[in-house]
């Protein structure tokens, strides 16, 4: 990595002006028939405004309060169109000229420019813009999140360590707390939603589509596969996924003597506890170098590079945003991790995880095109799950040795119940897109019977809110990048894989793993699974024998 700290890290902020003139430079190069330099100075450009962009965006997440950082953030908002409109203008005149310039960018980066420009036009330069505005009041609005629990104020990350406590009685009144927050705002999380969808229809029939579903996909880059596969796929979760997850939830009901399984009970996976980390957020900082060590020399050399150069913010507080992810800075090379450790399991998860991204991003930095830097989305979710997966044989780093099997149990069960409600959410978007019309009450009311088919175990007991189709509101996902969430599901079936392999040859597959970050998005996710040696996630069988293997591994 460049020996920079992140706090040296810094980029102009771009203005429609400069923009303007950098593309008219590139397109006289063009007219001149220099493509190679064109071609350069546009790369160039992009990894500048990609930088400036990722810095705007993770300052405001790093303190949703700081008034300078949303000014930022709706400058960047506001520029994000005018950057699109020069963009795609550009990749038009590129592949008016496809063949030689083919041959200097990449076969599959001018098939994503085929499908990039088929999602942009002029004309909705204002609801980008828009949308942008109305997504980051979602965000704001969870980030504002001030919940009472056990004497103590947190924000919604914070609940999570009541959520899974091993008293029934706290957890149920973690998700009391957590749910009568969101009913309290119930009117204001339907009418950021419902603007989203009337603005993403809209943008849709602006630009020839007759739902957002279409321009949904070729927002997200998808160009070897479509929503008849993704429906197939979902109806695998469906046949092989949801009833190994009904057995394991019935065995642990059974184990812990409830009458009932209540939404409350499923957090609490190991009977004892779910694992912990092995201390707080420097212990586990540290401790993680060990793990990496053991893992693979690249991996054990980038995060030593991350960790001392201040690219990780790992720390729950008031005012950050939520959640966690993997953001970049093209012109350095450089990833960097946020997340909110909140004392549970999930900061292994999360921290492995974004991990995985950072690593690939690493891996594949000097790939010729910032359009290769990153994969598409499901892609890049193989090599995040994947990590999570091959640090299994170090995790006893992580949560003590004595604790490493329950750990490996857990986060393998919970991988497959995640599933089922990941399909879920999928399905529920492309309903809501197909009616676009759709009361508030009738997207509720669409959640409370998907729910059904993908997660019948649900009993939400007395929480009113999730138990009339509400838990939905809770996943960002929805909100700010639709039919983003059935990536991770479609990653976790590779992910799998990956473990499955790990338990055969552990040093093959790591280095099968690597070998895949370094190709970055060179090729189509089913290209790219393939190059892995693992099975696409859309082929007959491709969970029936995962869900062999872990129903041996877990004696169900």
């Amino acid at each position: 990595m460049n020996p920079k700290r992140f706090a040296d890290i810094s980029e102009p902020r771009p203005t429609k002006e400069s923009l303007a003139g950098e593309y008219q430079a590139i397109a006289a190069a063009l007219d001149r028939g220099k493509r190679g330099v064109a071609l350069a100075a546009w790369d160039q450009l992009r990894r500048r405004y990609d930088t400036w962009s990722a810095l705007v965006g993770l300052r405001f997440a790093q303190n949703t309060t700081d008034e300078a950082a949303k000014a930022e953030r709706d400058y960047a908002d506001a520029m994000s169109p005018e950057a699109a409109d020069l963009e795609i203008a550009l990749k038009r005149r590129l592949l008016a000229d496809r063949g030689p310039v083919a041959a200097l960018a990449g076969e599959h980066a001018v098939r994503l420019w085929d499908t990039d420009v088929t999602t942009f036009d002029p004309a909705i330069k204002p609801d980008l813009e828009e949308e942008a505005r109305v997504s980051s009041q979602y965000t704001e609005l969870l980030a504002s999140a001030k919940l009472e629990i056990d004497g103590k104020t947190v924000n919604l990350a914070g609940l999570g360590p009541y959520a899974e406590d091993p008293n029934r009685s706290v957890r149920h009144e973690a998700e009391r707390v957590r749910w009568q927050y969101f009913e309290a705002n119930a009117a204001a999380l339907d009418g950021i939603y419902d603007r989203l969808v009337t603005l993403r229809h809209g943008m849709a029939r602006k630009l020839g589509f007759q739902t957002y579903t279409t321009l949904g996909y070729r927002r997200m880059r998808r160009v070897d596969y479509g929503p008849d596969d993704v429906a197939r796929y979902r109806q695998q979760v469906v046949t092989h996924i949801v009833p190994l997850v009904a057995r394991l939830l019935e065995a642990r009901r059974i184990e812990n003597g409830w009458d009932k399984l209540r939404y409350w009970d499923e957090a609490l996976i190991d009977p004892a506890g779910n694992p912990k980390p092995v201390g707080d957020h420097d212990m586990l900082v540290d401790a993680a170098a060990t793990m990496f060590d053991g893992m693979h020399p690249g991996l054990a050399a980038f995060y030593r590079q991350m960790r001392d150069g201040g690219f990780m913010d790992l720390k729950n507080r008031p005012g950050k945003a939520g959640g966690g992810f993997c953001t970049s800075f093209p012109t350095e090379g450089a990833p960097f991790i946020f997340a909110n450790f909140n004392g549970t399991h999930n900061d292994i998860g999360v921290f492995t995880h974004e991990m995985g991204h950072a690593f690939q991003n690493w891996e594949s930095r000097d790939q010729p095109s910032v359009d290769y830097l990153w994969p598409t989305m499901e892609a890049a979710e193989i090599n995040s799950m994947g990590l999570e997966f091959l640090s299994y044989p170090g995790i006893g780093n992580l949560v003590g040795e004595n604790a490493a099997d329950r750990f490996r149990r857990m986060h393998l069960i919970g991988a497959l119940a995640f599933l089922p409600y990941g399909a879920c959410v999928d399905h529920f978007q492309h309903e809501v897109y197909a009616n676009p019309d759709a009361s508030p009450s009738d997207r509720h009311a669409m959640w409370a019977r998907l729910e059904k088919l993908y997660m019948p175990w649900t009993d939400y007991g007395d929480l009113d809110f999730p138990r009339k189709g509400g838990r939905w509101q809770a996943k960002a996902h929805i909100y700010g990048s639709p039919f983003y969430y059935i990536d991770y599901t479609l990653a976790q079936c590779c992910a799998m894989q990956f473990w499955v392999k790990s338990r055969e040859n552990y040093p093959q597959t790591m280095k099968a793993y690597v070998d895949l970050c370094a190709k970055g998005g060179s090729a189509p996710f089913q290209d790219l699974v393939r190059s892995a040696g693992l099975v696409s996630p859309f082929a007959d069988g491709a969970l029936s024998d995962v869900v062999q293997e872990a129903a041996s591994f877990l004696g169900v």
